[in-house]
């Protein structure tokens, strides 16, 4: 019996990364989602797994090199061969440019450009072999067009918009 195809999301959140994780389950994928806590994803695993689909929590930070590579290590020996990424961590904090601390502008570039290019690089080393897969990262306006209090999120949605057009070429 062949094993469904395997989205991954990376940033499975209450919104738009559940949204995308119930979409995909509703098409036959096997979901594999993923948040720093492991135990927010009960809900949406619960949820997916009620309506007859397959899906699979992982605790992860997106940002440390060590857990992406184990991650998609284990999904691909595991589960089986990833056909989709959806990068989906949201990092959106405002704070006046005067308030934003060193600190706090690392953490959301981390968050949103440093963990996509770590989930962009790992999918697309189990992608190119087999030339075929699908790598998504969300977007904002803040990637188009920065506003007041929005410096830091808009700085790594810039960068992630930018990793996005590298990746594509």
């Amino acid at each position: 019996m062949s094993r469904p195809p395997v989205a991954v999301v990376i940033g499975a959140g209450d919104a738009t990364g559940g949204a995308v994780a119930r979409r995909f389950a509703r098409e036959g994928y096997a979901l594999c989602v993923t948040r720093r806590n492991v135990d927010q994803l009960s809900p949406l695993v619960d949820s997916i797994r009620a309506e007859g689909a397959v899906a699979y929590p992982f605790g992860c930070d997106a940002r440390s090199e060590e857990q992406m590579i184990e991650l998609f290590n284990h999904i691909e020996s595991d589960i089986g061969e990833i056909e989709v990424v959806v990068f989906n961590i949201g990092a959106n904090v405002r704070f006046s440019i005067t308030e934003t601390t060193e600190r706090v502008y690392r953490k959301v570039w981390e968050m949103a450009a440093l963990a996509g290019f770590l989930s962009g690089r790992e999918a697309a080393r189990v992608m190119l072999p087999r030339n075929r897969g699908t790598i998504i990262f969300t977007g904002a306006t803040a990637s188009l067009r920065g506003s007041s209090g929005f410096a830091a999120f808009a700085s790594a949605k810039f960068a992630l918009r930018a990793l996005a057009q590298s990746m594509a070429r």
